[in-house]
């Protein structure tokens, strides 16, 4: 099987990933130059399906509740801003190395890219680059929706085809705009259903979106927080007041919001239940000059991301790693 897995909606230009929207492409690598346009080969989309399903039926079944947090993950990674799609890659691949290898493997996990712009310069438009990349995400999490679908159904019939797989969602930066944007469309898609997990774990790192985006609380209102809200098992949200690119997107973007990867979750409103946070300032070095990225590099944010990711209750989380949570 392969060990690496990457679904984009980049163009290819030349020998090389361009950066304007193009329609999805699906792409699979064994070599960890993942940064190498020639080390990807392209997949259909139904063969591309058929291997990814090949490797979750490797995945043990767990049947006992008590082990439930021992259930492996597919997991899809959503970058942010960036330098273009290798650097995407070579984080992709820290996700890779940190929570899906060796015996304490989480499952497998999927990058998907889009085009970024990547420059300082273009931060303020990248925006509408991520918007328009969305709905590529959204006809992904669309088709994941019907599997699941399926899945339960099947295993109504038979438990030994249930689905031996967890689905989350790592979403960092600006990725976290392309994922609200994409779950809301997806949620309209399949006539908005209520409390339907389509993530078991989503976990929103130093997210690039207003921080008021889950105001709507218990209510339906059919936002875009509220998509997230009902399509998510729990919502986790990563964030650093140390955050100086955070900082400076609020203060370009003028949106009138404070960002929720730098602030938290605004303390004015109520969020839905299954929405936490957690202030990851004290676990990121006090020596990081990048903390916008610095939680895929620090063991300790990379062991809350696992214990996340697993399941673990979110007052258990905050007393092992000593950090607020909400």
């Amino acid at each position: 099987m392969p060990k690496y897995w990457m679904i984009t909606d980049r163009n290819v230009a030349g020998d090389e990933f361009g950066g304007r929207v193009a329609g999805l492409s699906y792409w699979t690598a064994d070599s960890d130059d993942v940064d190498i346009f020639a080390n990807w080969t392209r997949a259909r989309p139904d063969a591309f399906q058929k291997q990814l399903v090949a490797a979750t039926a490797g995945f043990p079944l767990i049947t006992d509740p008590n082990r439930y947090d021992d259930q492996q993950h597919v997991t899809l990674f959503v970058h942010g801003y960036n330098n273009g799609w290798q650097d995407a890659a070579r984080t992709y691949r820290k996700i890779c190395n940190s929570l899906f290898a060796g015996d304490s493997s989480l499952g497998l996990c999927v990058l998907f890219t889009w085009p970024s712009a990547g420059s300082p310069a273009d931060y303020l438009p990248d925006r509408s680059e991520a918007r328009e990349a969305a709905p590529d995400l959204a006809d992904v999490l669309s088709e994941l929706y019907d599997w699941l679908q399926k899945k339960q159904a099947d295993a109504v019939k038979s438990p030994d085809k249930a689905c031996r797989a967890k689905t989350s969602l790592i979403a960092h930066s600006m990725g976290n705009y392309v994922l609200e944007k994409a779950m809301q469309s997806a949620w309209t898609r399949k006539n908005r259903p209520l409390l339907v997990s389509l993530l078991s774990q989503l976990l929103m790192v130093a997210a690039d979106v207003d921080n008021d985006l889950f105001k709507s609380g218990e209510t339906v209102d059919g936002s875009d927080g509220d998509a997230i809200a009902n399509l998510t098992y729990r919502v986790s949200v990563l964030y650093s007041g140390r955050d100086a690119v955070l900082g400076a997107s609020a203060g370009l973007k003028h949106f009138g919001k404070r960002r929720l990867g730098r602030s938290g979750l605004d303390p004015n409103v109520t969020a839905p239940d299954n929405v936490c946070e957690f202030d990851c300032t004290a676990l990121l070095p006090e020596s990081a000059t990048e903390v916008h990225s610095a939680y895929f590099d620090e063991p300790k944010t990379i062991d809350l991301m696992r214990g996340i990711l697993r399941g673990t209750d979110r007052k258990l989380l905050a007393a092992q790693f000593h950090v607020d949570h909400g």
